[in-house]
């Protein structure tokens, strides 16, 4: 094998830790994804290495992230040594080998095929910021057990916010701050986990003048955004956020209210309770369920326990055959207006009054603080975060238009 890139002092836990866990963080152009494709590449080298590289969605690894390694492998002179296909990389040296995969794809999740892989020592998470399933997490890690090596489970990521749930698992307890370049940053000091953390000026060499400017500018103009995208410094809340207008407080059961539901296929069924104060402009919100794979049935059951058949529900109408099936079998539902617009005249409308969120919806709350735009023109919101804020607009907007 040729040179490959310079190892940067930062990074060679990665090559001397015997930690499971290398958590990976930093801002814009700090080597993150380039140092760890580097070095799983030199770890095929060894014999009895098979390596689990994911995103948690990858249309075609051939397109997006394959030409990467290629790239790397052509830098250290080491390309002549490996078969590749679509999907894997094998050494034909050692046998190990790199097997590129999406968790969620055009055709499933794809958590049960991944655990079944034979002979995985290393698990690869790239832009870990889009992966927020804790159980597909530890599903997968689970299964990363080889006794033939060292198990690493590398997950790289640009920080996002402190809901991330990887972040309250590795950072949030150990409550330990660094100084990097003259902002605090949070990080992990957990016994388990290799926490490496770099920025930009490890890698001026490599980036170009532009990209080092448009830096500056942004120091300049935001130091917000200068500490969340350069330095990676973790945000309370997501840039953009739909709903900034938040407060949390008692429910006021004086008021009008209803229920808001959202049905869960691969997501979580969520109903909120919601009741508006006209006079204030105040939306007042209840998180009463939250849970995936409830089924038709069980739903009833909830449903009738937490609300009763007399009070109203107002359920997504993208599923008017499960709302029919619930209203005959006794419950007060209605499904929600839809049409064209509706999504952006929702949310408008609502962003017009304060919203109140009892003390005990800790779902509601950690939606409101990710809940963005996906397209603001076309007002178009991201799906993650989605479903508590779409229950919720349900109902409020019942209240509103009718009422």
């Amino acid at each position: 094998m040729g040179k490959g890139v310079e190892i940067n002092e930062v990074y060679k836990p990665l090559y001397t830790s015997k930690k499971r866990y290398f958590f990976v963080t930093g801002g814009r152009g700090s080597l993150k994804s380039t140092t760890v494709h580097d070095f799983i590449t030199r770890l095929t080298y060894k014999k009895g290495h098979g390596i689990l590289f994911t995103r948690y969605t990858m249309t075609s690894a051939e397109k997006s992230i394959i030409p990467e390694f290629l790239t790397v492998a052509e830098r250290n002179g080491s390309i002549k040594d490996f078969y590749i296909t679509s999907t894997k990389i094998t050494n034909k040296v050692t046998g190990s080998f790199i097997m590129f995969s999406g968790i969620k794809t055009s055709s499933g999740d794809q958590t049960a095929n991944l655990k079944s892989i034979a002979g995985i020592t290393t698990w690869v998470i790239d832009e870990g910021e889009d992966f927020k399933d804790e159980k597909v997490f530890d599903d997968i890690d689970n299964s990363v057990r080889s006794i033939n090596a060292q198990n690493r489970v590398i997950w790289i990521q640009n920080p996002s916010t402190k809901e991330h749930f990887i972040y309250k698992r590795w950072i949030e307890d150990s409550n330990t701050q660094i100084d990097v370049e003259g902002f605090n940053v949070s990080v992990s000091s957990l016994d388990e986990v290799e926490h490496i953390h770099t920025t930009y000026h490890i890698a001026k060499k490599f980036l170009s003048q532009s990209f080092l400017d448009k830096a500056e500018r942004t120091k300049e103009k935001s130091t917000k955004d200068y500490y969340h995208t350069y330095i990676g410094g973790w945000l309370e809340k997501a840039e953009g956020v739909i709903y900034e207008k938040w407060i949390e407080g008692e429910f006021d059961n004086s008021l009008p209210y209803c229920y808001g539901l959202d049905f869960g296929f691969n997501d979580p069924d969520a109903l909120v309770k919601v009741a508006i104060d006209y006079n204030n402009m105040k939306i007042h919100l209840d998180e009463c369920y939250f849970k995936n794979n409830t089924g038709s049935d069980m739903l009833f059951n909830v449903l009738d326990s937490i609300v009763g058949k007399k009070d109203l529900i107002v359920g997504d109408a993208a599923n008017k055959r499960l709302i029919f099936d619930l209203y005959d079998k006794g419950l007060n539902i209605l499904a929600c207006t839809k049409g064209g617009g509706s999504v952006g005249r929702g949310i408008k409308t609502i962003q017009g009054y304060q919203l109140i969120v009892t003390k005990e919806s800790t779902n509601i709350k950690k939606a409101l603080n990710n809940y963005s735009w996906h397209d603001k023109r076309s007002e178009t919101p991201k799906h993650d975060w989605s479903d508590l804020c779409d229950a919720f607009r349900y109902g409020a907007m019942e209240l509103i238009e009718f009422y």
